[in-house]
């Protein structure tokens, strides 16, 4: 069976639109994207969603568990063999509180996929393919953690023309997350429902394509 790797944050792992700050919940099964989209395909699922979760930096609040560069080499060293690798990052490192640029947020995907793309990984897993997500932008100004995304949205229009020319110098195969949803406007950052199953759709759809 083929099996197939998401490596996110807290939109993979299912964290609904927030109403309080710190609260913890997560969507069922049934409804968070990657198990939709493995459904769909039949494939055997790893999630390894981490919310709050930066493509390259540790978190001054949250801490350094954050750091994807470290997240992913964990991950890829835990399971296997995997045949596709999906990465869906850079909501989070376009926080106020890290000051990146559109192209700094790019830069730390480019290490995740050095990492994934690297001999070593690649002859652990007998090779697999990734998938590369670009989210949709933040939303400002709305939710209980609208004081972390100031400037989020601005940062978060430019990451999909970046991503997509990245995906396309490395060989990975690019989707737009932000032409299939948006987030929601309750806390302007994650997926209400609808979304999750919209983007498990668009998610299996791509990955049929590339088969």
């Amino acid at each position: 069976m083929t099996v197939i790797l998401c490596f996110g944050d807290s939109n993979t792992h299912g964290t609904p639109p927030m109403t309080v700050a710190g609260e913890y919940a997560r969507f069922d099964s049934a409804t968070r994207w990657p198990t939709r989209m493995a459904a769909a395909l039949g494939w055997e699922l790893v999630e390894e969603g981490l919310p709050g979760r930066t493509a390259q930096w540790g978190d001054a609040v949250m801490g350094p568990i954050m750091n994807g560069i470290d997240g992913l080499k964990i991950a890829l060293q835990s399971h296997g063999p995997i045949d596709w690798l999906v990465i869906m990052l850079g909501t989070n490192d376009a926080k106020a509180r890290f000051g990146a640029s559109a192209e700094a947020i790019t830069g730390g995907i480019a290490a995740l996929l050095d990492i994934a793309q690297s001999p070593e990984m690649q002859t652990r897993h007998g090779k697999f393919r990734v998938l590369l997500i670009c989210p949709p932008p933040a939303m400002e100004g709305v939710g209980p953690i609208a004081d972390q995304f100031y400037g989020a949205h601005h940062r978060g229009l430019e990451l999909p023309g970046l991503y997509k020319r990245l995906a396309q110098a490395r060989g990975v195969a690019f989707l737009d997350a932000g032409q299939v949803i948006a987030v929601s406007p309750q806390d302007g950052v994650h997926f209400d429902a609808p979304s999750h199953a919209a983007l498990a759709k668009a998610v299996a759809d791509a990955l049929r394509a590339e088969v």
